[in-house]
């Protein structure tokens, strides 16, 4: 009886059609509302990621004001490079990419992996027509995500098509604390029980 709970308590929250997430920065914690009738891969991929702890103690790595702050490469190589082939098939678009809400960024048609951003402006005209199926979105504290550190635009982590990125799955935190000592971090990404 006791494993029977234990298995319901594991994948209960998975089944949920809606979980809170809290992110903690270095700018100040915010909460992201997690849909899965939204987009059901997009939902269980991202909370599979904040169960494991991926996201702890990895940087806000692409921000661009108006645009996006993107994140969800692991500090710690090791992690980054072992998430990185393993992709999910797209979700269909559902809500459109408006401030606030959160998808997974992609190099193409089911090319999602771990990359994450919240659009900070109207980014729907761009990315909704592309796939870019939103998931979530923040409900407490956006200008929180707002005030995250955007001083170096796309120049330290743009270019994921380009293979730009490269350095940061093959030195990780060390790589941008060194290059971009100004991003903010992610210190941790639990779900609120």
């Amino acid at each position: 009886m006791r494993l029977l709970s234990f298995l319901f308590l594991l994948i209960a929250p998975a089944c949920a059609q809606t979980t809170r997430v809290r992110i903690e920065t270095t700018a100040g914690n915010f909460v992201i509302e997690v849909h899965r009738d939204w987009a059901p891969l997009g939902t269980d991929r991202f909370l599979t990621l904040v169960r494991e702890k991926f996201f702890d103690n990895s940087r806000f790595f692409r921000v661009v004001a108006g645009k996006w702050a993107q994140f969800g490469i692991a500090g710690d190589p090791k992690v980054a490079q072992a998430w990185r082939p393993r992709t999910i098939p797209d979700d269909p678009v559902k809500q459109k990419n408006l401030p606030g809400y959160v998808a997974f960024a992609m190099t193409g048609p089911d090319k999602r992996t771990t990359q994450v951003y919240i659009n900070l402006g109207d980014n729907s005209a761009r990315n909704d027509p592309q796939g870019f199926a939103p998931f979530g979105k923040v409900v407490e504290r956006m200008d929180v995500v707002e005030k995250l550190y955007s001083g170096y635009g796309e120049n330290s982590g743009g270019g994921m098509r380009a293979g730009k990125q490269d350095r940061m799955f093959l030195e990780g935190n060390a790589f941008l604390d060194g290059q971009f000592p100004k991003l903010d971090k992610l210190i941790r990404a639990r779900v609120i029980e």
